[in-house]
């Protein structure tokens, strides 16, 4: 869920196209449960393969980060996350029970034909298993298109890799990475233009936007480590936070009063405990720094044989993805050959 700071965010919105040439570090569980979560049929069920396992992510996966690449020259490198801190664990029971108490009320929606509701329901019942996680690991891996398995949260390895240079931005919905140091943060890497919101049933406009961690620390007159305090009186997906404590008054409050040591008691004492164990989850994450970035070999046929055989796809339409990347290699080889040159 990450943490909610859009109240003091301070953010440009941008159109895709001013992305062309950049590289980013992809959230990849968060790339994936955005197709898992809209793309379905109108009843809410998820697009599956002929054995009943859900193919959604992998259509996302292919045609959008396809069309990323060629038709807008944005380059990615997918952050797959790894074992969660222990602090996390209260979250994830959280999310599964909503995800529970999704499911129920999208079956009981679908009994009653009331396909709107189930739609709604059926998005908030998404699950991304180890099994998905795999097949999108391989069909990147047949695609030739690099990813890093995180030994703990993707955002922290995306941020670290942004932090170097290695890429220009992180791309996730949430804003953690900002509190794990990257210096740029991209939302809303869509090309729909927008999102569903369950509570409400409907559609909203959304557009891509540029969070820049210097600005905000100027403009808000903080550091990032007071952002991160911030961050745990609001509630992290490490800690709940203190009730009737928003972005805007946990603002006021660390620069008031400059960390959290330092706050009244009757608020400090109603922060979680382990809030220096939260604080270091940010500041110093474990990270993997034995990683390669660099494209793999394009399988064609290794890609119609895995989406069209095995799982069902349109051959047609899976073409259509298949001559996107052979552009995509045709004009990188291009670039290796013209620096060979050079």
């Amino acid at each position: 869920m990450g943490v909610y700071l859009t109240p003091i965010i301070i953010k440009k919105i941008i159109k895709i196209k001013n992305l062309t040439g950049w590289k980013l570090a992809i959230d990849a569980n968060g790339y994936l449960y955005q197709f898992l979560s809209l793309i379905r049929l109108p009843n809410g069920t998820p697009l599956k393969d002929k054995e009943g396992k859900i193919t959604s992510h992998l259509a996302g996966l292919l045609f959008r980060t396809t069309k990323l690449l060629c038709d807008y020259g944005i380059e990615m490198i997918f952050i797959f996350d790894g074992k969660p801190p222990i602090l996390k664990s209260k979250e994830i029971i959280k999310r599964r029970e909503l995800r529970e108490k999704a499911t129920k009320e999208w079956i009981e929606a679908l009994e009653k034909k009331d396909y709107a509701k189930a739609f709604s329901k059926a998005i908030t019942s998404s699950k991304l298993s180890k099994e998905m996680i795999e097949d999108s690991k391989k069909l990147l891996n047949f695609m030739g298109i690099p990813y890093i398995q995180a030994p703990g949260e993707a955002e922290a390895q995306a941020a670290y890799l942004a932090s170097i240079g290695e890429v220009d931005a992180v791309e996730s919905k949430d804003y953690d990475s900002l509190l794990f140091g990257t210096p740029k943060l991209v939302r809303f890497l869509t090309l729909t233009g927008k999102e569903f919101l369950p509570s409400k049933g409907i559609f909203r406009k959304i557009y891509p936007e540029i969070i820049e961690l210097k600005k905000i620390k100027e403009k808000l007159g903080i550091t990032r480590e007071q952002l991160i305090d911030i961050a745990i009186l609001i509630g992290t997906d490490f800690n709940e936070g203190i009730y009737g404590i928003g972005p805007k008054k946990a603002l006021k409050l660390i620069k008031q009063y400059g960390s959290i040591e330092n706050l009244p008691s009757n608020i400090r004492n109603k922060i979680d405990e382990n809030f220096n164990e939260i604080r270091k989850i940010f500041l110093n994450p474990e990270i993997n720094k034995q990683y390669k970035i660099e494209y793999g070999i394009f399988q064609e046929d290794k890609i119609y044989d895995f989406l069209c055989n095995e799982k069902g796809f349109n051959k047609e339409r899976v073409k259509t993805a298949i001559e996107r990347l052979k552009k995509f290699y045709e004009r990188k080889n291009q670039e290796k050959l013209e620096k060979w040159i050079n």
